[in-house]
């Protein structure tokens, strides 16, 4: 039986991939930051060479994306040199890494207006420092690891956690709801994401994918799908990312082809809203 350690196990993403994983027939270890501080280099050499897993999956990030405007540090920390402290280790006893990164890689087409969604191997250019201190993440993954999957996902919501899907919810019975319809990119729920990593380790094809909702739309789309599942009547208006300003910068296209990893967005969220209703 594979032996697959999880760092972030009690994060959003963590919560719903660990069962997956046992489901998929895998030993897992579940780490956080009170047995696993990746930013200590000691700890996740001790923690690895004792536990010495087959695949490590490295979900645990600081994933602020306006905080990280202002404390860009502490971002890099975790994102960056976290990352290869546990890069480094997993080379060493020679284990798998999975690397979850993200579409803020991208800069979404600032000079010239894009239309086509973006390829794993195409160039990147962060627009906020939370987008390069995951990029910086993934460049320490390819300094340091041979086997490896690197994973971009996008807009990601799930049961576990907090998420755009339960705020457009808990914010539905506002007398006027505006969001933001000129950023576009592909909702993902943490299910599907864990599922096409679950894919991804049955193979050894190493390198960066996306791993993410097929389709596309914007939040106001995203939003107005939510409400409609939800069976909810909201006074939902369109507006544009100038008349909702944040610290933090974002691509106004970060669309990802993922190769048919995963399904549509729009099927994957009735999934999510049918589970939490019965929840």
């Amino acid at each position: 039986m594979p032996k697959v350690l999880v760092t972030g196990a009690n994060g959003m993403l963590g919560q719903d991939l660990c069962p997956i994983l046992e489901d998929e027939g895998y030993e897992v270890i579940e780490t956080d930051i009170q047995n696993l501080d990746i930013t200590n280099p000691g700890i996740v050499n001790r923690v690895l060479n004792q536990e010495k897993p087959d695949i490590v999956i490295h979900c645990a990030a600081y994933t602020n994306v306006d905080k990280a405007e202002e404390d860009i540090d502490t971002a890099r920390l975790i994102n960056a040199k976290g990352t290869e402290n546990i890069a480094k280790v997993c080379s060493e006893i020679d284990a798998v890494l999975v690397y979850i990164s993200t579409d803020y890689v991208f800069n979404g087409g600032v000079n010239v207006k894009r239309t086509e969604p973006y390829m794993p191997f195409d160039e990147t250019d962060p627009l906020n420092n939370y987008g390069l201190t995951k990029w910086e993440g993934e460049e320490a993954v390819r300094k340091h690891c041979k086997k490896y999957f690197i994973t971009r996902t996008s807009w990601l919501y799930g049961i576990h956690g907090k998420n755009f899907v339960e705020t457009m919810i808990s914010l539905a019975d506002k007398p006027e709801l505006k969001v933001v319809d000129d950023q576009i990119g592909c909702p993902t729920w943490t299910v599907e994401l864990s599922n096409g990593i679950a894919k991804l380790l049955k193979g050894s094809n190493y390198g960066t994918y996306h791993v993410c909702g097929s389709g596309k739309t914007s939040w106001y789309g995203f939003a107005k799908e939510i409400f409609n599942l939800a069976g909810l009547n909201v006074n939902l208006k369109p507006c544009t990312t100038d008349e909702f300003p944040r610290p933090a910068k974002r691509p106004y296209y970060s669309v990802m082809d993922n190769n048919k990893i995963c399904r549509d967005w729009k099927i994957a969220l009735k999934d999510y809203i049918n589970l939490r209703d019965l929840g």
